[in-house]
């Protein structure tokens, strides 16, 4: 099943699992500018094998199987900046990329109302198979691109990129963007001040979620190894169409050239 929107050509992905399916791609830029993005949830796409985890193939539209827009935002980000970019190419609804390990929700049997009977009473075995040929290769990957810089003698500032629903339990959100951060909010902060100074964006500070979970993404690859980093999440019917999805690029390319420019993103890492 591949119903991920394939509007760029894609460089030579690897981590393949036997099947031939792809975990995950990396996008090379200059390791020197020193950002590094990551996109956990940027495709909707399951193995031949798994077909649709029993759920209607209209589920896949919906934002319990992929962050919507941001594959998009991303590479065309990385593109503009030339910097590097790690993506997944599985959707979160065989196994969330963005959770731990040992965490409850890896595995989801039920989200957002959705039944899930693919996921329901999996094997050990299976856990493990998912973890081995998607969920740590993707890992792997990020890892040895921060090893990469870190050799280089530029360790990078980390920027993951996800999208959230314009309501939630029938409450609309009133946010454009939001940035995410548990205990570091040196990169955020930058964020949160560039946008605001757009004006006219209602701007989330640790909104719509609270920044934090053990095991997530930022915390392995950031938290953990004292880089400064934000998790943006936009608002997905800003960047559903094709229009949304070049301005918000515009947008945050033009924030990150300047705090690059202005070595805003090098002095991060003495400010920590």
């Amino acid at each position: 099943m591949n119903l991920h929107p394939a509007s760029v050509e894609q460089p030579a992905r690897n981590g393949a699992d036997s099947a031939g399916f792809a975990s995950h791609y990396v996008v090379p830029g200059a390791r020197e500018r020193g950002v590094l993005l990551v996109c956990d949830h940027a495709r909707n796409a399951l193995p031949e094998r798994y077909g649709t985890l029993g759920l209607p193939e209209s589920e896949f539209e919906r934002h319990i199987a992929y962050d919507i827009g941001v594959e998009q935002v991303t590479t065309r980000l990385a593109a503009r900046l030339d910097v590097p970019a790690v993506l997944s190419c599985f959707s979160r609804l065989l196994i969330d990329p963005n959770r731990g390990e040992k965490d409850p929700t890896l595995i989801m049997e039920l989200s957002d109302g959705a039944v899930v009977p693919g996921n329901a009473g999996i094997s050990r075995e299976e856990r493990e198979y998912r973890l081995n040929n998607f969920h740590r290769p993707y890992h792997n990957a990020i890892s040895a691109e921060i090893d990469a810089a870190v050799a280089q003698g530029t360790p990078p500032v980390l920027m993951s990129i996800h999208s959230f629903t314009p309501a939630w339990k029938g409450v609309p959100r009133p946010w454009h963007i939001g940035f995410l951060w548990d205990d570091d909010r040196r990169f955020s902060d930058l964020f949160i001040a560039a946008m605001q100074a757009e004006g006219g964006l209602c701007v989330g500070d640790n909104e719509p979620y609270a920044g934090g979970l053990e095991g997530d993404c930022m915390d392995v690859h950031a938290v953990r190894r004292g880089l400064p980093h934000t998790l943006i999440e936009v608002r997905q019917d800003l960047i559903s169409e094709e229009a949304g999805i070049a301005e918000w690029t515009d947008r945050l390319a033009r924030a990150l050239e300047t705090m690059i420019a202005q070595k805003q993103i090098s002095n991060l890492h003495q400010s920590g």
